[in-house]
């Protein structure tokens, strides 16, 4: 469109507004283009269509690229530097030298069906790292005893009280399975508070959490395979749940344990501080995301972040801020990879870890297979 394009008779002031000239783009900018169904696509071409999709959609591509470069990260690929110690100048220990990776969660997602999915990452080690409200870990224990139902977001709250069924969104927990929470666990406290009393153990939060993960000895819960396999989990905000009104109740009952939050503290930041390279995976806002995004505050920053969350930044909150506000705080790095992507976890987070930690798991599976079946 020239600079003099008008339209004949169209009052002047009208066309310099609406016919103003554009700028070339440049010419690698990226086209918008969706999805081909006239071809058989499979779920990896899909979602790799995403990324050209625009709006959210194109968040989810970033995040699916993203979350590939933490996985495959390697201090091999970086160059040996003059500060390096020399435990890291061993060609062997920097290909085994990985990104560190942080998983936090809100309670809801393991009351719903993302508790398979997380159970699938620590299960095979996929993730280093664990931050969970305390309904993110009882609620795990909790369908180990009994099941969660699926309900309706309509159902009357009033009308459920009376049945004794809690509401949380569309699922449906019924009261009798805290009751079993409860059978369950006042026993362990009683032993952790001898412990406690005979062999001077301090409980911390994620030695409490490991301690339950061993007691629950059950292959459907995420905290069994966080203790087989030695991943770490911290909940700053502990007795924020059933696992705090089980310690009150178990406070008159049998009184003296004491769970020392700050013992954890410096065990997280240690887990950021001391990593050649650390990424962030976050679902939800609130205590979980600050937890996870303060530790790495002190290695000044996560190279890799991903956030998934309904949250807006208007109000200040930390769940609604966007990587770059955590950028200025010096939690995420000046040059790191980040994405916020504005959705509902359940809808999103399934999709990522399918083309991303599922589909590198199945594919080394083939590998060894293969190798087993050259070895025959």
């Amino acid at each position: 469109m020239s600079a003099n394009h008008s339209v004949e008779g169209a009052p002047k002031g009208a066309t310099d507004a609406v016919l103003v000239q554009s700028e070339e783009m440049p010419a690698d900018t990226p086209l918008i283009t969706g999805p081909d169904f006239n071809k058989v696509l499979n779920l990896t071409q899909l979602l790799d269509s995403y990324k050209l999709m625009g709006f959210q959609a194109s968040g989810l591509g970033k995040a699916i690229d993203i979350v590939n470069k933490m996985r495959e990260w390697r201090l091999s690929d970086e160059p040996v530097t003059e500060d390096e110690p020399e435990e890291y100048r061993d060609p062997k220990v920097r290909a085994n030298t990985k990104c560190k990776i942080f998983l936090g969660y809100t309670s809801n997602l393991v009351s719903s069906g993302v508790r398979e999915i997380i159970k699938f990452l620590v299960q095979h080690k996929m993730v280093d790292v664990i931050v969970a409200t305390a309904g993110g870990v009882e609620e795990d224990f909790i369908k180990c005893l009994a099941p969660t139902y699926l309900g309706d977001f309509a159902l009357d709250g009033a009308s459920l009280r009376k049945k004794g069924l809690n509401r949380i969104g569309n699922l449906l927990v019924p009261n009798n399975n805290y009751c079993k929470f409860e059978d369950w666990l006042i026993p362990i406290l009683d032993q952790m508070l001898i412990e406690q009393k005979e062999q001077g153990i301090v409980w911390t939060p994620s030695k409490m959490i490991h301690r339950l993960g061993l007691e629950i000895n059950d292959e459907s819960s995420i905290y069994y395979w966080c203790a087989k396999n030695d991943i770490p989990v911290y909940c700053p905000a502990l007795t924020d749940g059933s696992l705090g009104d089980m310690i009150y109740f178990h406070s008159y009952k049998n009184p003296g344990l004491i769970v020392d939050i700050a013992g954890d503290i410096r065990s997280i930041n240690n887990q950021a501080v001391f990593a050649k390279k650390t990424g962030m995976i976050i679902l939800g806002g609130g205590v979980i995301k600050h937890h996870i995004c303060n530790a790495n505050l002190m290695r000044n920053g996560a190279d890799y972040a991903v956030y998934i969350n309904t949250a807006q930044e208007f109000d200040g909150s930390d769940a609604g801020a966007r990587p770059d506000e955590a950028v200025s705080w010096g939690k995420i790095r000046l040059n790191a990879e980040s994405v916020k992507i504005y959705a509902e976890a359940s809808l999103v987070f399934p999709l990522i870890v399918a083309d991303t930690f599922a589909k590198g798991h199945h594919a080394q599976m083939s590998k060894e297979n293969g190798k087993k079946e050259d070895a025959n």
